[in-house]
């Protein structure tokens, strides 16, 4: 076991780079990428870093020079034999050679592009902008730096003793969560803490926590390289990423419309099974219900990410039932916000209804609520989204408009195309 304690006393003796491989990144973004390299490979992106939290001034809190150095340290890194082995030949959701031989061909030669990086009111613009299959594999590892470096520089003052103290009560508060949750009968949760981790350490302590406490309870982890690492199940499927791209391309409102469906057609080309699952919040989650085609009904199942969980999901069950499948045999993810209380209600409220999964993120690898003077480790929300592609703004709407991105005037074209009226606002907690 990883004294994580010591190692983070020792940072400033830089031993511990803050992404270590191309392969410390989420699953579907792999996945995606994949898609992203068949389909659409001269698409070009921009993507921008958003802190929701304005009141955390990382600018301020982080040193420039050595973000940059993390950054620069990124750019470097290449996959070596081990990790291309895994991808070429593990059997992931049932299914081995995943990855395409060209794919990974490609994928074995990747150095990320170059990043932009200026201060503005406290805050850091960081912008990365190229060819999409190539600058969407910036978004984890820029995410997991910042806030990583955060982390850093909350505790850089404290004393071996004070820090040994932290992680003591942090783990002892992450194993109460454990044994609360190994008392629901059927449960199934995996991490999806890659992003907003306390860090990388932190994250593969949690996840090797969560094996041992949880058992077949917990069924993997969205972040390969401690998958690999630890022979778990990497877990993941596809983001919001691809219909805000795809819509943005969109040359009309008919081919708007159209749009989402369009990447899920494309999906639904390469992957089955349990890869088949719904993200359908983007654009709001009913009207894409009412207009979504109906073969759509046939795939295995949706994931919450936005708004109210319980209406979501009961919205999904009606939408099943109305295009004549059983929810019983549906699969439907909450990933939104997670924490014990709230896994434990809606367990409760959907396990008889329909299958039910959890990807508990940022309250499992950065709860460290309480444990530093002023509440300095307080999870907040920082996300790297596409803005632009081929020139033209990307939009998302969510189903809690304080997560909606994106120009006005285009917000309010993107409301009447896809007919989204008034929704409830809701905090936005990471």
């Amino acid at each position: 076991m990883v004294d994580i304690a010591t190692r983070v006393w020792n940072h400033k003796w830089k031993i511990d780079p803050i992404v270590r491989s191309l392969i410390d990144t989420d699953f579907y973004k792999l996945l995606m990428c994949q898609s992203i390299f068949r389909n659409r490979p001269e698409t070009r992106v921009t993507f921008n870093l958003i802190n929701r939290t304005d009141s955390i001034r990382l600018a301020d809190l982080i040193d420039e020079g050595e973000l940059r150095e993390q950054l620069d340290h990124i750019r470097s890194l290449s996959l070596n034999r081990g990790e291309s082995t895994w991808l070429r030949g593990n059997l992931f959701y049932g299914k081995r050679q995943m990855f395409r031989f060209d794919f990974m061909e490609w994928f074995e030669n990747l150095r990320l592009p170059d990043y932009h990086l200026e201060k503005r009111d406290g805050q850091f613009r960081l912008e990365f902008e190229g060819a999409w299959p190539e600058v969407m594999l910036w978004e984890i590892p820029a995410l997991a730096v910042l806030m990583e470096l955060r982390s850093r520089a909350v505790l850089k003052d404290l004393g071996k003793f004070e820090l040994q103290v932290l992680y003591a009560r942090a783990m002892t508060r992450t194993w109460e969560k454990i044994e609360r949750l190994r008392k629901i009968d059927g449960l199934k949760l995996a991490d999806f803490g890659t992003r907003r981790r306390h860090s990388f350490l932190w994250q593969d302590w949690c996840v090797q926590a969560m094996t041992e406490g949880l058992g077949n309870a917990f069924v993997g982890t969205s972040n390969c390289l401690i998958a690999k690492n630890r022979d778990l199940e990497a877990i993941g499927t596809n983001a919001h990423e691809l219909p805000m791209v795809y819509s943005a391309l969109a040359s009309s409102d008919e081919e708007l419309s159209q749009a989402p469906y369009r990447v899920l057609a494309d999906w639904q080309e390469e992957h089955e099974g349990n890869l088949r699952i719904i993200l359908p919040d983007t654009y709001g989650t009913e009207q894409f219900l009412k207009n979504a085609p109906d073969w759509l009904a046939g795939w295995t199942g949706i994931r919450i990410d936005s708004g109210d969980p319980v209406r979501g999901a009961e919205t999904a069950i009606r939408w099943w039932k109305d295009r004549g499948e059983d929810p019983k045999q549906k699969l439907i993810i909450f990933s939104d916000g997670l924490d014990v209380e709230k896994i434990e209600d809606l367990h409760a409220r959907f396990s008889d209804r329909v299958r039910v999964s959890f990807g508990w993120g940022t309250m499992l690898t950065n709860d460290f609520r309480g444990l530093v003077p002023d509440d300095g480790l307080a999870p907040f929300s920082l996300v790297c989204k596409a803005a632009t592609a081929n020139g033209r703004p990307t939009v998302k709407l969510s189903d809690n408009p304080r997560k909606a991105m994106g120009p006005d005037k285009e917000i309010e074209r993107y409301k009447r195309v896809f007919g989204v009226g008034d929704q409830d606002e809701m905090e936005v907690f990471v």
